[in-house]
């Protein structure tokens, strides 16, 4: 199962759902969940926002679901 469907699934919430809070249809977001569409870096940082989680775990890149405390960011 794709990731960002997982997380979605695991929130409760609807494609339609996702799709309006993250500013985009839900047909478009269907082809994110679906891999017809590649995620632009501008939909990865909307969905870590919203899932309050890191880009890294949408894209599998860790297995930890929780976001990187902000003591771990550094200012480039």
């Amino acid at each position: 199962m794709n990731r960002i469907r997982e997380i979605r699934e695991d929130k409760g919430l609807t494609q339609t759902q996702v799709a309006k809070k993250i500013g985009i249809t839900q047909r478009n977001y269907s082809y994110y969940e679906t891999g017809k569409t590649m995620l632009t870096e501008d939909i990865l940082i909307k969905l870590a926002d919203l899932y309050n989680t890191s880009i890294d775990y949408l894209l599998y890149r860790t297995d930890k679901r929780e976001n990187y405390p902000k003591s771990a960011i550094k200012n480039s």
